[in-house]
């Protein structure tokens, strides 16, 4: 069983899901590893069967990674409105598009439905939460992004990010919820748009379209650059402690001096190539080919069997970050 799960007793907390889509789902899936009780709204007419599908197609996966000892998926529950949803919530998690108005409509809604001290975080990728408060008149403060990372139920990492109306007490408030959770809460220090994490992976994401756009590489070899180079020592050290020991003994400091030069050369593209429709075709192609004709799910399957192997690596290889949790 895996180190990863944390505290195995008895909870009546209550986790309130708004729009059961992937990262919904993930979120229910794993509030029930960890014993608490979900109560779920979502208007599509399929919406219950296919949450229960998705945590179903998670569970697996979760017990390897260790499940409290009054965890069931019995205890999800889904009902008729949202201000039923969020009746009771310890925790409220809103996960609608990524459509700002709609997210003021619904934030609003939620705002003026549950008690002023329960805290509502928004998945939002994209969206700075003052943003999000706009339309909130009762407590805005409390309407933060707090946005998890696919699959939800596995990793551990959720940015929590507080708005202009909210107070330092308020997003301990939320970090102590989401520990509950056995999320590891990254507490950004300023609000800026695609937070954190996002706006590492975009920058990625961008070099990688132009040098497929560019013809310099496949789909399947720029996966491979990650997964066998920089991408394994990530998963341990990050980006900052990988150069650290590229400057050898004498650490950071002779990396910069060296290296340092070199990032004024021009070797890559901030600015996104143009989706034409030969480039979709191409990564498409390409993601296609990589998959040689297994399904989504079975890649995923696959997929949660590394992250548990490999979160248990980590945290073999770096117990300290346990006491990372916090402000950043």
């Amino acid at each position: 069983m895996s180190e990863q799960t944390i505290s195995k007793q008895t909870t009546n907390k209550q986790l309130s899901i708004i729009g059961t889509g992937v990262i919904g789902n993930g979120w229910i899936a794993r509030a029930l590893a960890q014993g608490w009780d979900v109560v779920a709204f979502d208007p599509a007419p399929d919406a219950e069967a296919h949450s229960r599908k998705a945590v179903a197609h998670a569970w697996p996966a979760l017990e390897k990674l260790g499940l409290a000892d009054n965890a069931s998926q019995q205890r999800l529950h889904f009902v008729d409105s949202l201000e039923a949803a969020v009746e009771n919530a310890d925790l409220v998690q809103e996960n609608v598009p990524e459509r700002l108005e709609l997210k003021h409509e619904i934030l609003a809604r939620l705002d003026a439905a549950t008690a002023t001290e329960t805290v509502i975080g928004s998945s939002t990728s994209g969206f700075k939460p003052t943003d999000l408060q706009q339309d909130c008149t009762r407590a805005p403060g409390r309407v933060i992004v707090a946005h998890p990372f696919n699959p939800v139920y596995l990793l551990p990492l959720v940015e929590l990010v507080g708005g202009e109306a909210t107070t330092p007490e308020q997003l301990d408030a939320a970090q102590a919820l989401y520990q509950q959770l056995a999320m590891r809460p990254l507490i950004v220090r300023k609000e800026i748009e695609g937070h954190i994490a996002d706006r590492l992976m975009e920058a990625l994401w961008r070099e990688a379209l132009h040098l497929v756009n560019d013809g310099v590489a496949t789909t399947e070899e720029i996966d491979a650059a990650v997964v066998y180079g920089c991408g394994l020592r990530w998963s341990l050290m990050g980006t900052f402690l990988t150069f650290h020991l590229a400057g050898g003994d004498a650490g950071m400091r002779h990396m910069l001096e060296q290296f340092g030069p070199a990032l004024k050369l021009p070797w890559t593209k901030l600015e996104a190539p143009e989706l034409t429709d030969e480039l979709i075709d191409k990564v498409v192609d390409g993601c296609e080919h990589q998959a040689a004709g297994r399904p989504v799910s079975e890649l995923a399957e696959r997929r949660d069997d590394f992250l548990i192997e490999l979160l248990d690596l980590v945290q073999k290889y770096w117990p300290e970050a346990e006491g990372l949790e916090g402000r950043i």
